[in-house]
This record gives structure tokens, sequence and C-alpha cells, in this order.
């Protein structure tokens, strides 16, 4: 199995802890490596003997093989960082789970967030809906939280309009949470997938939802904001969005309504405002806005990065390092750049990785 089994092996180990745990696999030189390490290797690597300790406990109280056994018999698909299924456009953040615990099936994207409070009003469970339905008719799949007020409606909205749309969860793929979702969460399930970093059974804690955000904000090619208090977890999403080279919009509202504070501070902060779907469409270029002759399906429109990504391809192949040399742009971003060329047809990825030019023609 490689490397996938140890990858999994510090999923079950250290749950919502990416970031620690790519500090241990890049200090040991791999993943098997760090499983294997010493507890004094571990010390150096953390600086705390206590909690080398701690972690070579747990490390004991894992049987990753036989845990893969009983996730798949449960029909619990595990994408770890080693296999080709992984999301692309997550693989470009900074601390990407080592492992996804996925139930139902990731589509193809393009990927957009619709995130907000729970306390959603009339209003922005509205907007919330007609916005994720309008980009599902596109062809977007939309993500949330599956939390109640905005999330639910934003999935909700995809559902009826018969698109796809995958729920990030704080909890284990086995646990449902809120109870009141349990028809939702089958619905997601059934046409798109609900995806958490936490193992089965693992309860719905208060610090794993922000944890989760970043998976929320790193599927996504941008992220809409409905309707947040100034202290809401969408705007913590919308800050890692921003950290991740992701696009933040927001749809603006009342101004003496409370739940209008975090969108409209995020407009006046350059958020592009959004009043429909097509807003977000034209933003992202990923609405078909350019027209084709006669009798011939347009062509998507490409981004500004993307743009610059494709006229450095070829018919021979680049490789990644050269490409973020020669653009100029941080490697997250070429990174999301080249996913969005792929799936519009105007790349071809090569082992490597490299990158083709692929010509379009109507």
């Amino acid at each position: 199995m490689g490397d996938r089994v140890y990858w999994l092996a510090w999923q079950l180990a250290m749950p919502g802890q990416a970031r620690r745990v790519w500090e241990i696999v890049e200090a040991a030189g791999g993943p098997r490596e760090a499983w294997e390490a010493p507890t004094e290797q571990l010390a150096a690597v953390l600086g705390d003997r206590g909690r080398a300790a701690e972690i070579a406990a747990r490390r004991h109280a894992v049987d990753p093989a036989g845990e893969l056994g009983r996730l798949e018999a449960d029909g619990v698909r595990v994408l770890t960082y080693a296999d080709g299924g992984y999301p692309e456009q997550l693989r470009t953040i900074a601390d990407p789970p080592p492992a996804l615990f996925v139930k139902g099936t990731l589509p193809p994207g393009p990927y957009v967030a619709v995130v907000g409070t729970r306390r959603a009003s009339p209003y922005g469970r509205t907007v919330a809906a007609r916005l994720a339905a309008g980009m599902a008719r596109a062809g977007v799949v939309v993500v949330s939280g599956m939390a109640r007020g905005v999330d639910a409606a934003a999935h909700r909205g995809a559902l009826e309009a018969g698109g796809q749309t995958v729920a990030v969860l704080g909890c284990g793929p086995d646990v449902v949470y809120p109870r009141e979702h349990a028809a939702l969460r089958d619905e997601i399930a059934a046409s798109g997938a609900l995806v958490t970093e936490f193992p089965p059974g693992t309860p719905p804690e208060p610090w794993h939802f922000p944890v989760r955000n970043r998976i929320i904000s790193g599927l996504s090619r941008a992220v809409v904001v409905v309707e947040a208090g100034e202290k809401s977890g969408a705007l913590i999403t919308a800050d890692l969005a921003l950290e991740q080279g992701r696009d933040v919009l927001a749809v603006p509202g009342h101004v003496t309504s409370p739940l209008s504070r975090g969108p409209n501070r995020l407009i006046k902060q350059g958020a592009r405002l959004v009043e429909g779907p097509e807003d977000v469409l034209d933003e992202l270029g990923i609405g078909t806005i350019v027209c084709g002759p006669e009798g011939k399906p347009p062509l998507p429109r490409l981004a500004p990065d993307e743009e610059r990504l494709y006229g450095l391809l070829g018919p021979e192949p680049v490789p990644l390092d050269v490409l973020v040399a020669r653009s100029g742009l941080p490697p997250q971003a070429v990174a999301a750049a080249l996913v969005y060329l792929e799936m519009k047809g105007f790349a071809r990825r090569l082992p490597g990785p490299a990158y083709l030019k692929r010509e379009v023609e109507w």
C-alpha cells in the first residue's frame, strides 16, 4: 500500500491536527519514516517530550490496515494524500488533511462554498438557496458545512435544482449532526458527498468546526458569505480562503441587521458584491460567457491567472516549478489555476508533474 496506509494512520492518530502532522512528517522525511520514528526523534521535532510520548502511545493504539478494511466494509471511502482521487484543490493549502473520510462520491469541480450564520433570517436562507440553485444549474458543485441556517439552505438549493453538493463535517462520517438534518445528510451522500477529517464515531466538538472550515475553503475556488455576524465562523472561513488564495465574495444585507455586518464589512474590504449566481460565475470565469460560432457550444471563459498560465504552456511538457517561476504567481495560485485549466479542457497534466497545452477549437 506504500505511503497510503501511513497517511491513514496519522489521520487516525491525530485527527484535526494536520499542521502538527505535516511538521513531523516533513522533519522525518515521509509518513512511514515519521510513523516509525522513535520517541526521542519525535521529541526533538516537537520540542516537548511529554507530547512526543503521547503521540507514540497513540501510534501503538492504531491498526491502520485493519481500520481501512473496517471503514470500506461500512461504506466509508478513504482518500489519502497519496491517492490520485485526493482533491487537487485541497492539496494546495498549507495543511491538507493526511486523509479524508468520504460518504458518497466527490463530484468533479468546479467547487464554490456558500457559508453563513446558523441563525439566518428568511432573507439569508432564501438568498443562499437561490445562489446555490443557480450555480448548481451551471455545473458548479456547492460546498458548505451542513450546519443550520445558511449552510442547510445552500445544500437544499443545490439539491432542489438537480445539482451536486458536498458537506464538510465537524464530526465522524457516521455521526448525524444536527439531528434534524438526517434526511438532508442522506440526500447529500446520494448525489454528492459527505467529507470529514474526523474518523467514524467522532462527536462534534466545538474546536472541530474552525478546523473543518479550512477544508470548506480549501476544496473551493471561491467562498460566498451570506449573512454573518461580526464573530461568525463564516468570517473565519473567509479569512482562511484569502490565506489560501481563494476568491471571497459577499451578499450585501440591510444596514440595520447585525447579520449584515460580516458580509458588508467584507464588501468594504474589497470582496465582490453578489446579487445573484451570475456574479459568482462571472467573477470566476466558470460560466459559459464567451459565445462560439452558431451551432457550437460556447468556450468557457478563463480567469486572469488561468490566461497567464495557458500562455506559458505549449506542445512540450512544462514542469510545474518552471510554470511557477515564469508566471510570477504564488505556487498555490498556480496549482489552483492549473486545476481549472484541466477542468475546462485547456491543459493536460503529466507525471512529474508537468503540463501540456491542449488547443481548444470550436
